[in-house]
């Protein structure tokens, strides 16, 4: 589809000094560029009005659908500065696919790829002053709501698709440290035809309380098992997760009920390039525990957009504590983490084509 964006740069945009001022320590999603992307879809019009414009609030009805029947996705993706003062962004036609499933499962306007892409580029193209440097990246956050003024049950006739971007340091001061989790028994994330292989708004607040229980017992993050028989591993609160093993093989839940997430993608595929035998199999948190005691497990980690990569250290639950690998990051984990962050940022040779140059 094409659409042509209308580019009004801000009036008021940050001076060089107050953004300098800002990226020295932006922190995780506190800090907002200048300018946003907006299209709008209509069921007489289709997607119309592509813009890039000020960053502003939305004028929202309060009978906005989004409001009532939280018909609503997102996605998060990464611009990275090169060396050479280029700016590269990470896989966005796997985002754009995974946006396009995620508004289809839930009865919204899917957004053409194209358009995705477009949108996500041109933002980083008019604000790219905002990406810091060093381990430092420009998070972006592409979104659609449902926006018809509306109190009946029925998918929205009309939709904002947006794209916003936050300037964000290094995940990890000083290298990425060890996670503790906690292994949820009271509440689950999805079942099988339920939301869960979806970016939706809804799986990320069902999990907020979950995470609340963790950080209550002490861990930084929450575990959740399945939700029929309550003993599959499946992810992390907003991370898949990986398990590395003596003979040198790597293990991760299979899709279906959880976010087929796109650094768990790249993982696969930079793991079987190196001849490692993954296998995407399920995994119950009894296995997890007598594999961690017989040091059949050597090491455990997290992987999201954010991150990157998480290793965990601890696995904490009512049945008692275990520790892996001795509580420090493993091998296989930091091994594949320079990987994929050196392709990000265009260290090393992309053998997959992930990197898309925004001129």
């Amino acid at each position: 589809m094409t659409l042509k964006f209308d580019i009004q740069p801000s009036p008021n945009a940050t001076s060089d000094k107050d953004r300098a001022a800002k990226l020295v320590d932006p922190g995780f999603g506190r800090v907002f560029t200048d300018h946003m992307a907006i299209v709008r879809y209509s069921q007489g019009k289709g997607w119309h009005s592509a813009r890039i414009e000020a960053r502003a609030n939305f004028p929202l009805d309060p009978a906005g659908a989004v409001l009532h029947y939280a018909q609503e996705i997102f996605e998060g993706l990464k611009a990275y500065k090169r060396d050479d003062g280029g700016v590269n962004l990470f896989r966005p036609d796997a985002n754009a696919r995974r946006f396009h499933d995620s508004a289809e499962r839930m009865a919204m306007a899917p957004l053409p790829e194209d358009l995705f892409i477009d949108a996500v580029e041109q933002l980083v193209r008019i604000d790219r002053a905002w990406i810091p440097g060093g381990e430092g990246s420009l998070y972006l956050r592409p979104f659609m709501i449902a926006s018809e003024v509306f109190l009946g049950v029925k998918p929205s006739a009309e939709y904002i698709f947006s794209v916003i971007a936050s300037p964000v340091g290094s995940y990890f001061k000083g290298g990425p440290a060890p996670v503790s989790i906690w292994v949820s028994e009271n509440y689950t994330r999805a079942a099988i035809g339920g939301t869960g292989a979806v970016k939706c708004g809804g799986n990320y607040a069902a999990s907020l309380r979950a995470q609340a229980e963790a950080i209550e017992r002490g861990c930084d993050q929450v575990v959740f098992l399945d939700a029929v028989e309550r003993r599959y591993i499946e992810e992390l609160g907003g991370m898949n997760v990986f398990f590395a093993f003596d003979d040198g093989s790597l293990l991760t839940p299979p899709l279906g009920t959880i976010l087929p997430g796109i650094t768990r993608d790249s993982i696969i595929a930079l793991a079987k390039d190196a001849g490692t035998r993954v296998r995407e199999e399920p995994y119950t948190i009894q296995q997890w525990r007598a594999d961690a005691a017989s040091g059949k497990l050597k090491e455990a980690f997290a992987c999201g957009t954010a991150a990157v990569i998480s290793p965990i250290g601890k696995v904490c639950s009512a049945s008692g504590d275990f520790q892996i690998s001795g509580g420090v990051a493993g091998p296989v984990a930091m091994g594949l983490r320079k990987k994929l962050v050196d392709i990000q940022y265009g260290r090393t040779n992309d053998p997959h084509n992930w990197i898309r140059n925004v001129a």
